[in-house]
């Protein structure tokens, strides 16, 4: 019986060192269509994946599709935090604006929001009960 011997680049991949599991897998692509259908969705331009997918040129099918992909599903994750953390600023600007209004309504309701964020919070008063024998209640 003949005993035959592996090719050597056969051979060579077991002299390379097992991968990492923790090593991160490649970069995966995102087209320029889908990153234009997702800005379009984070900013607001388009309300409707429908909406989203006409703009950046592609069909609802396809875009729904590549949104259910997980590289893109977490880039689409990451531009609508950016985009809440913003938008964050900004309100918490108008929530101090509006504790100088002239309306005494908003001044209490932003002044007590302001207040409920830093963990200083009314505490909450139960309504008082009407006696047994009130005419009006019944």
């Amino acid at each position: 019986m003949k005993t035959v011997t592996p090719a050597r680049r056969a051979l060579a991949v077991l002299d390379k060192p097992p991968r990492d599991v923790d090593a991160a897998d490649p970069i995966k692509r995102i087209s320029k269509k889908v990153c234009t259908g997702i800005d379009a969705m984070v900013s607001g331009q388009c309300k409707t994946i429908k909406e989203a997918a006409e703009k950046a040129g592609l069909s609802r099918e396809h875009f729904t599709r590549e949104l259910s992909k997980p590289h893109i599903a977490e880039h689409l994750r990451q531009k609508v935090s950016r985009h809440l953390a913003i938008m964050a600023a900004r309100a918490g600007f108008v929530k101090g604006e509006l504790m100088d209004s002239a309306n005494e309504m908003v001044r209490d309701r932003a002044s007590s929001f302001v207040l409920g964020l830093a963990g200083i919070a009314p505490t909450i008063q139960t309504s008082a009960r009407a006696p047994a024998n009130c005419q009006a209640c019944r």
